[in-house]
C-alpha cells in the first residue's frame, strides 16, 4: 500500500498525509465544541455558521482532495471492524487479467504465433515432420498412359488411306513412387539430393487394359535414325538403305503395349548402339522408360532456413540454374521451380508459379484460375498460361524454343536433346490448343478441355499440392525423311505416340489429417483465441474502470447537495439507535456533521463513536461525516424542540399542583394518638399502585419554593435510580 501511496502522490503532485491543514482546523474546532458544558440556541447557531462556513471553505478543496482522500481510503483502509475490504484486491485481480488478456491478444495479432509454428515445419531439417514427408511422400502417385493404336496400318502403307488413323486405347497404369535420396545439407541453405521415381504396374486400376495387349504403333527406332541421317551426306543415307533392307525394317509394327512403353529390341538399336555408343547407350527403345530415366540426375533444394516459401524448391539442376538444352533465362531458368512435391508457399490468387519434370524438359508457368476446396483444404486451381508451347508466333520471347533455328507450329515443344536426338515433341494431349496444322496428317483426335486439360489444386499457405492431373503427350516431329526407304510416306508428319497423366487423386487418411490440424483448426483457433482475449480485456478492463469510478470514487457523491445534516431529536435527546440507513451514510464520501449539545451527551457521543464499528477512521472520513449531518432545517428543528419542551414544563407543573393539593389531605386527619403511622401504613398500600404510575415519567421534590425548569428530572434507563429518588420524593412530601 505504501508503495502505491508513493506512486498516487507523484501522479497527483503532492504528498498525502493523514492530516492536512485544513482537516486540523476542523479537528480542533470539533474537539473545542465537545469541550462546552452547555448548549443553547445561540451556542448551536454558532456551531452551525461556523460548520456551514467550513462547508463553503472546503467546497474548492475537495474537488481534488477529498477524491485523493477517499480513493486512498477506500482502497487500502478498512471498511468494517475485524474485516478488509476485499472488493479493491479483486478489482485489482480483474484488472490485471484483462490487461494480461490484452497483452496476449495483441501478442496474437502482431507475432502470429502460428507463423512461428508452422515455419518452423515447413524447413526442411533433417529429422524434421515436413522434410521426411518431403524424403519420401506418403501420396501414391500415378502414370496414366494412353496409346494411339493405328488401325489402318496396312490402308496407309500401300497408299490406299491419305491420313493415319488412330485410336485412343488405355489408361495403362504405374504407381510412381515419388522419393529423394538426400545426399547432405549444405551451408547456403540447401540440400543435395538425387530424385528417384520407380515405376509398378497396377492392373486393377487399368480398366481391364494389360500390358500385353497387342496393338500397331511407329517404330521409333527406325523414324528416329532416317530423321537423323536424312541431313547426313550421300554415303550415310546409302548405308541406312542397305541396312533397312537388310533387316526388313517398317515404319509401323505390331508389339505389345508393354514393349512400346518400357522398350523392345530392335536390330536397328543394337546396330546404333555398337556403332554410335555415343549417341545411342541403351539396346531396348521404349518412351515411358526413356522418359523416368533419371540417371545421372542430381538437383539442389531450398530448405527454407533463409526464405520459408521457397521451402523444397529447386535451386539448381545437374549442378545449374540453366537447363543447357535453350538459351536464355526465359527458356532455360529452373531456379525456383518444383518437381510437384511441393509448391511455394504463401502465395495468393494473383501470383504464378513455376514447375519443372524432366520429361517436359522445359520450366513452365502455371496461373491460377479458380479457387475452391479438395480434400477438406482451401486450395487454387491452376493451369498452364495461354500460349505456354507456343514458339515465338504470338509470345516473342518463347523463340528460344525454337531449336537450331527451326520453330514448330504452336502447341508443339522440341524435346530433342531430351530424348537422345530422337525428334520428340510434346503437346497437350490429341493436341489441344494446337496449330491446326497438326491435324493434317492425323485423324481420330478428339481435343477436350475437361479430358485434356492440366490442373493443379495447390493449398495456398502451405505450397501442398491437393490434386494433380499433368498431361502431356509425345509425338514425332518428323523432317523431309523421303531419302529413305521404306519411311517416305510420314515425310513432314507429327506423328501421335502416347499421352501421360501424372495423375494423384488426394492425400492420404494420415496426411489429410495433419494438415486439416495445421492448415485449417490451428489458424481458425489463433483467431478465435485472438478475438476472445480482446473481448474478454475490454470487459475486464471497462467493468474495474466503472467500478473504481461509480462505485468507489464517487459513491454516493453528489457536488451539488452537500448538505450538513443535524437531527437533534434522533441523535441526542433520547439517544436512541442509528437507523439503518446511516450505515450508508458511513460508506459515503460525506458523513453527516454531529454536533453535541452538552457534556453529558458529549460524553455519549464519544462513548457511542468508540462502539461504533470503525469504517475508515481518517479525518478526511471526519471531514465528510461533518458536512453531511449538517441540514438545511436544522434550525427549524432547534425551536420546534424548544416549544415542544416548554409546553411539556408548563403541563408538568400543572400537574405537580394538582398533585400538592391531594397530597395534604392524609395529614389532616392524622390524630395525636398515633394512628398517622397506620393511616400512613394504609395510605402508602393503597396509593403504591398509583404512585408508581404517576411518577412513570416524571418525579418532582416540593421544597415550598415556586417552580423551577432547572428541578426537571429526565427519566433514565436506571430502575434502582428511578426507585430511590421516587421513595426521596415521597418522605420529603410527607
Amino acid at each position: 500500500m505504501k508503495d502505491l501511496v508513493q506512486i498516487w502522490n507523484k501522479v497527483a503532485g503532492g504528498q498525502y498525509s493523514t492530516v492536512n491543514l485544513a482537516e486540523r482546523e476542523l479537528r480542533e474546532l470539533t474537539n473545542n465544541r465537545l469541550k462546552k458544558s452547555d448548549f443553547d440556541a445561540s451556542t448551536f447557531e454558532e456551531n452551525f455558521s461556523e460548520c456551514e462556513g467550513l462547508n463553503h471553505k472546503f467546497n474548492d478543496d475537495f474537488d481534488f482532495t477529498d477524491r485523493k482522500d477517499a480513493i486512498i481510503n477506500r482502497l487500502f483502509e478498512r471498511r468494517k471492524k475485524g474485516q478488509v475490504a476485499r472488493q479493491p484486491k479483486c478489482l485489482f485481480i480483474l484488472l490485471m487479467l484483462g490487461f494480461f488478456a490484452l497483452g496476449t491478444a495483441c501478442f496474437i495479432l502482431f507475432l502470429h504465433p502460428y507463423d512461428f509454428f508452422f515455419r518452423q515445419k515447413v524447413v526442411l531439417e533433417d529429422g524434421g515432420e515436413i522434410f521426411e514427408m518431403w524424403r519420401k511422400p506418403e501420396i501414391k502417385l500415378y502414370c496414366r498412359v494412353y496409346l494411339f493404336n493405328i488401325t489402318n496400318a496396312e490402308e496407309y502403307m500401300s497408299g490406299k488411306d491419305s491420313k493415319v488413323k488412330v485410336q485412343e486405347i488405355g489408361p495403362y497404369v504405374y504407381q510412381e513412387g515419388l522419393e529423394h535420396e538426400v545426399l547432405r545439407f549444405n551451408d547456403n541453405g540447401t540440400l543435395s539430393a538425387i530424385p528417384k521415381h520407380p515405376l509398378t504396374w497396377v492392373e486393377e486400376l487399368s480398366e481391364g487394359n494389360k500390358e500385353d495387349d497387342i496393338v500397331y504403333l511407329p517404330h521409333i527406332a527406325l523414324l528416329s535414325i532416317a530423321n537423323v541421317v536424312s541431313k547426313q551426306s550421300f554415303m550415310t543415307r546409302f548405308g541406312l538403305n542397305r541396312l533397312i533392307s537388310l533387316t526388313d525394317s517398317q515404319p509401323l509394327v505390331k508389339m505389345t503395349a508393354r514393349e512400346f512403353m518400357m522398350g523392345y529390341e530392335s536390330e536397328l538399336m543394337t546396330l546404333g548402339n555398337t556403332f554410335m555408343p555415343g549417341w545411342i547407350y541403351f539396346d531396348k527403345l521404349g518412351l515411358i522408360d526413356r522418359m523416368y530415366d533419371f540417371n545421372g540426375d542430381y538437383e539442389t533444394v531450398f530448405t527454407g532456413t533463409d526464405d520459408v516459401t521457397i521451402s523444397g524448391l529447386i535451386d539448381t539442376y545437374r549442378g545449374s540454374t540453366d537447363l543447357p538444352q535453350w538459351q536464355g533465362k526465359h527458356c532455360s531458368n529452373v531456379q525456383y521451380a518444383s518437381d510437384g512435391t511441393k509448391f511455394k508457399s504463401g502465395i495468393n490468387m494473383n501470383e504464378s508459379i513455376l514447375f519443372y519434370r524432366k520429361s517436359l524438359c522445359r520450366p513452365a508457368a502455371l496461373v491460377p484460375v479458380e479457387e475452391g476446396v479438395r480434400n477438406g483444404l482451401k486450395g487454387y486451381k491452376y493451369t498452364f498460361a495461354d500460349h505456354m508451347l507456343d514458339n515465338g508466333k504470338v509470345i516473342e520471347e518463347n523463340k528460344c524454343f525454337c531449336r537450331e533455328g527451326i520453330c514448330l507450329p504452336e502447341g508443339l515443344v522440341d524435346v530433342t536433346d531430351c530424348y537422345y536426338g530422337f525428334p520428340i515433341a510434346l503437346s497437350y494431349p490429341h493436341f489441344y490448343k494446337g496449330d491446326d496444322i497438326l491435324f493434317g496428317k492425323v485423324e481420330g483426335l478428339t481435343p477436350n478441355k475437361e479430358q485434356h486439360e492440366t490442373r493443379f489444386w495447390v493449398q495456398p499457405y502451405s505450397g501442398l499440392p491437393l490434386d494433380v492431373s499433368t498431361k502431356f503427350q509425345i509425338n514425332l516431329a518428323l523432317g523431309d525423311i523421303s531419302a529413305i526407304n521404306n519411311v517416305e510416306r510420314f515425310s513432314n508428319m507429327y506423328l501421335p505416340l502416347l499421352w501421360f497423366d501424372i495423375r494423384m487423386y488426394s492425400l492420404t487418411p494420415s496426411l489429410e489429417s495433419r494438415f486439416k490440424l495445421y492448415l485449417n483448426i490451428l489458424p481458425v483457433v489463433e483467431k478465435c483465441t485472438m478475438y476472445i482475449c480482446f473481448v474478454v480485456a475490454a470487459f475486464l478492463i471497462l467493468m474495474t474502470t466503472y467500478i473504481l469510478t461509480f462505485k468507489i470514487m464517487f459513491r454516493t457523491y453528489n457536488g451539488r447537495n452537500r448538505k450538513c445534516n443535524f437531527n437533534f431529536k434522533t441523535e441526542f435527546l433520547f439517544d436512541q439507535e442509528r437507523p439503518k440507513s446511516r450505515k450508508n451514510d458511513n460508506d459515503s464520501v460525506y458523513a453527516p456533521c454531529e454536533i453535541p449539545l452538552n457534556d453529558s451527551e458529549s460524553e455519549n457521543f464519544e462513548e457511542k463513536e468508540e462502539k461504533r464499528p470503525s469504517i475508515i477512521k481518517t479525518h478526511s472520513e471526519k471531514i465528510k461525516e461533518l458536512s453531511t449531518k449538517l441540514s438545511d432545517k436544522v434550525q427549524d428543528s432547534v425551536v420546534s424542540v424548544k416549544i415542544t419542551l416548554k409546553d411539556e414544563l408548563t403541563q408538568v407543573k400543572n400537574a405537580i399542583n394538582i398533585r400538592k393539593n391531594s397530597l395534604l389531605s392524609p395529614e389532616a386527619d392524622k390524630s395525636d394518638s398515633g394512628e398517622d403511622n397506620d393511616n400512613y401504613k394504609d395510605y402508602k398500600a393503597v396509593n403504591q399502585t398509583d404512585s408508581d404510575e404517576d411518577f412513570k415519567y416524571l418525579e418532582v421534590i416540593d421544597d415550598g419554593s415556586e417552580f423551577d425548569e432547572s428541578t426537571v428530572i429526565f427519566p433514565t434507563n436506571d430502575r434502582r435510580r428511578d426507585s430511590k429518588l421516587k421513595s426521596e420524593l415521597y418522605l420529603h412530601i410527607v
